[in-house]
C-alpha cells in the first residue's frame, strides 16, 4: 500500500425532515446570524439518530455523525450496512456531490463516481456523446478520451446501440456503458456504489474483474458498496460497518463481513417459527411457516445427518389458478444454495380456503454454517403475491446424531455424502 490518498476527519451530514432546506425564514436568519460572528451553526447542537424504522421525534436528523478514516493508494475498501444506514450519502460526500455539514474530506488525485443509475449522462445524448461528456467533466482531453473509446465500447457490450440516445437504453445498459467510462479513463479513486446489482451475472463478474485490475494491477484506490458479502469479501482488502449513520467498525475484510452477519443473525428469527402479517387486499396470506427436527421439535438448530421437515400454512382468500411457493436456501451472504418450487410436486386445488404444505430438506447435504430460507409466493405471468428476503434463520451444526464430531473441516456450503469405491486393478 502507499501513501494515504483519503482522509475523512470528523464528517457529519445533518438533513431537514420533510423538506428541501429549512424552509424557515426564522431559522435561515439565526443560521446567518451565528455565521456572520463567527459562531457554529446552531442546528447542529441538536438532530435525532438515523434510524429510519423509528419514529421521528426531531425535525433535523443526523444522516452521518462524526466519520473518521483514511485510505491508500491501491486499497478496496468496502462498505456495508442496511439500507439506509449512511452508504449513499457517504459515498457522495466522498465524491464532492454534496457537503458535509461537519468535518473535512482530503483526497489526492481524480475521482470518478459511479453512484446511481445514469448519473451523468444526459438522455438526450448518444452513447458515444456521453462518453465524451463525461471524460471531460472528469478532466480528460478529447484526444485521451478518443484513445481509449473503443476499449471502453467494447467493455461495455453495447456497441449497437452506442449511438443512440441514452434515453432509450435500459437501466442494465446505462450501468453497463457508465462503468465502463468510469472505469477506463483512470480515475486515481473510483466510487462504487449498488448500481452493480442492476447489471446481469456476467457483468457484474467482469466489472469486479475490472475492478480488481484497477486496484492491484494500476494501484489505484476503490470505495465500494454492496449488500453482495460474497463481493465484498473476494473484492477488497478492508470493510467499514455504518449502523444509523455511525461508523461502528472498520479493519479486516472478513472479519467485518462475518461481524455484520452475526449481528443481522441474531437480528432476525432462528428459533424456527415464522408468523406472517396479513395484508389488505392480498388474496394470499402466510399465516406461519416451522421449521422441525427429526424429533418432531420445532427448533432454528439442526444436526447435519437429521431430518430437517418445513411446514408452510397459508389461507387463500379467493381462487387462485397455478399458484406457485417458491422457497430459496441461502448462506448468510446470499449465496444461493438452491431453491424449489411447489408446482414441481403439488397438485393440490386453488380454491378459497386453509392449507399446509410440507417439504423435506435433503439429509446429510447441508455444510455446518448458518443459513436463510426465503419465500416467494406468486402466480407466473400474472403478479407477485409475497416476496420476502429472508423469514427464517437456522444453523446447521457439525454434530451427528451418533455423537460423533467430523474433525476434519470441509470448506464449501454442502458437504453432501458421497459413496467412494476403489478397486485394485
Amino acid at each position: 500500500m502507499g501513501k494515504v490518498i483519503l482522509k475523512a476527519e470528523n464528517i457529519s451530514k445533518q438533513y431537514r425532515l420533510g423538506l428541501v432546506g429549512t424552509d424557515s425564514l426564522v431559522h435561515d436568519l439565526n443560521r446567518f446570524w451565528h455565521r456572520v460572528r463567527g459562531k457554529e451553526d446552531p442546528y447542529l447542537k441538536i438532530g435525532s439518530v438515523n434510524d429510519r424504522s423509528a419514529k421521528a421525534t426531531e425535525d433535523y436528523v443526523w444522516a452521518l455523525r462524526d466519520i473518521n478514516f483514511e485510505v491508500k493508494e491501491g486499497e478496496v475498501l468496502g462498505i456495508i450496512g442496511k439500507n439506509g444506514a449512511g452508504k449513499s450519502t457517504l459515498l457522495k460526500l466522498l465524491s464532492r456531490v454534496t457537503s458535509p455539514s461537519t468535518g473535512t474530506i482530503r483526497s489526492r488525485g481524480r475521482i470518478a463516481s459511479l453512484l446511481e443509475v445514469g448519473t451523468g449522462f444526459h438522455p438526450e445524448l448518444t452513447g458515444r456523446e456521453n462518453i465524451y461528456l463525461n471524460g471531460a467533466i472528469l478532466g480528460m482531453t478529447r484526444a485521451e478520451i478518443a484513445s481509449k473509446i473503443d476499449e471502453i465500447v467494447d467493455f461495455s457490450g453495447c456497441e449497437m446501440y452506442i449511438d443512440t440516445p441514452t434515453k432509450r437504453y435500459s437501466s442494465g445498459m446505462t450501468v453497463r456503458l457508465a462503468f465502463a467510462v468510469a472505469a477506463h479513463l483512470e480515475p486515481d479513486i473510483l466510487v462504487v456504489d449498488e448500481v452493480l446489482a442492476v447489471g446481469d451475472a456476467e457483468f457484474q463478474k467482469k466489472a469486479i474483474g475490472k475492478m480488481q485490475d484497477i486496484s492491484s494491477g494500476q494501484g489505484r484506490t476503490v470505495l465500494f458498496v454492496s449488500h453482495n458479502m460474497g463481493s465484498v469479501n473476494r473484492l477488497c482488502s478492508r470493510a467499514m460497518i455504518l449502523q444509523n449513520g455511525v461508523m461502528t467498525s472498520i479493519g479486516d475484510t472478513e472479519e467485518m463481513v462475518n461481524q455484520y452477519l452475526k449481528n443481522e443473525h441474531s437480528k432476525s428469527s432462528s428459533t424456527g417459527i415464522y408468523k406472517g402479517n396479513k395484508e389488505e387486499g392480498n388474496p394470499f396470506y402466510l399465516r406461519e411457516v416451522r421449521m422441525f427436527n427429526s424429533r418432531n421439535e420445532i427448533t432454528g438448530i439442526f444436526l447435519t445427518d437429521e431430518h430437517v421437515k418445513v411446514e408452510i400454512d397459508y389461507e387463500l382468500f379467493e381462487s387462485c389458478h397455478d399458484l406457485r411457493i417458491n422457497i430459496k436456501l441461502l448462506t448468510m451472504d446470499d449465496l444461493v444454495v438452491f431453491t424449489s418450487s411447489s408446482h414441481d410436486f403439488d397438485s393440490t386445488d386453488r380454491s378459497k380456503g386453509l392449507y399446509r404444505a410440507r417439504l423435506d430438506l435433503p439429509v446429510n447435504f447441508f455444510n455446518k454454517g448458518k443459513y436463510k430460507l426465503a419465500v416467494n409466493v406468486g402466480i407466473p405471468n400474472v403478479k407477485v403475491l409475497l416476496s420476502l428476503t429472508t423469514i427464517l434463520n437456522f444453523e446447521m451444526e457439525k454434530l451427528t446424531s451418533s455423537g460423533s464430531r467430523m474433525n476434519q473441516y470441509f470448506p464449501g456450503i454442502t458437504a453432501p455424502n458421497v459413496d467412494w469405491k476403489a478397486e485394485k486393478l
